[in-house]
């Protein structure tokens, strides 16, 4: 247990006396003073007070050492939010694997797409998935491919495949990079993050698309993050013309045509030689 190295941590983090905490929870500063030099353990009902003040779980003050975990999840304890910041409790992430014992990656059909939110942690859910492997792809880390709607992430278009790296800690998000979150209410959305843990405990999700209004996500309400790998679009787009433009499909058919001409000079004068 590490109530006591707690108790301290967290009392010199508001600069407070045993004294002024003591008052706070209505016992003698000599009992408050046992229970940090570990000589004496708080009752039931110190420790329901003791989690009050401090607006950290009991869970929490006595099984995890606090001054190993990051400012940031310590600042939002802190702040009342009891939160699971770095996706500890997705950590059992359920997989599958190839026969060579390798982990697969697995593709989410757009049929299965409204399940994934409640079936992601089902074994029995996972093994229905169809299954690939990218041989470019880190075989120490884990991938999994969701199918993205709508058109709000430009270029990746409506009906297109994105590739995720699992992401263990949430805290590592760079912001402005795209991930794939996946949350209860939303389902599978694809987005441009940008870290609010410290300030508010959310992430606020942005699209490449301007005419998409950015909106907030709260990390409690999070199921997994998937760092944003590749993707594979249903068509080739052709690139917008602008003024400066108009030419390029023309210029693509002369490139085109050039090349058959070299590939027939090339072959006489094979014939040639």
């Amino acid at each position: 247990m590490y109530l006591k190295e707690n108790l301290k941590l967290l009392r010199k983090r508001r600069k407070r006396s045993q004294e002024e905490v003591s008052k706070s929870l209505s016992i003698t500063r000599s009992a408050y003073n046992s229970y940090e030099n570990g000589v004496a353990e708080p009752s039931i009902q110190i420790l329901i007070r003791i989690s009050d003040y401090y607006q950290v779980n009991i869970d929490k003050l006595l099984k995890v050492d606090l001054s190993h975990i990051s400012e940031i999840q310590l600042s939002q304890l802190e702040k009342g939010f009891d939160l699971d910041l770095s996706g500890t409790r997705l950590r059992v992430l359920t997989t599958s694997v190839n026969t060579d014992n390798e982990e697969n990656i697995e593709l989410v059909p757009i049929k299965a797409k409204a399940g994934y939110t409640t079936g992601y942690a089902d074994p029995d859910f996972i093994r229905t998935l169809p299954a690939f492997n990218l041989p470019f792809l880190s075989k120490h880390k884990k991938y999994r491919t969701f199918p993205i709607s709508g058109d709000s992430m430009p270029p990746v278009l409506d009906g297109a495949f994105v590739t995720g790296e699992y992401l263990v800690d949430w805290n590592h998000v760079k912001n402005g990079n795209p991930y794939i979150v996946i949350t209860q209410d939303d389902g599978i959305v694809f987005k441009v993050l940008y870290n609010r843990i410290e300030e508010d405990g959310s992430f606020l999700l942005c699209s490449t698309n301007p005419m998409y209004e950015p909106y907030s996500v709260k990390a409690e309400s999070i199921l997994e993050i998937w760092k944003f790998v590749n993707y594979i679009n249903p068509k080739f787009e052709e690139p917008k013309a602008t003024e400066t433009d108009e030419l390029g499909p023309t210029l693509r058919i002369i490139q085109r045509e050039i090349g058959l001409i070299k590939d027939k000079v090339r072959n006489i004068e094979d014939r040639i030689h």
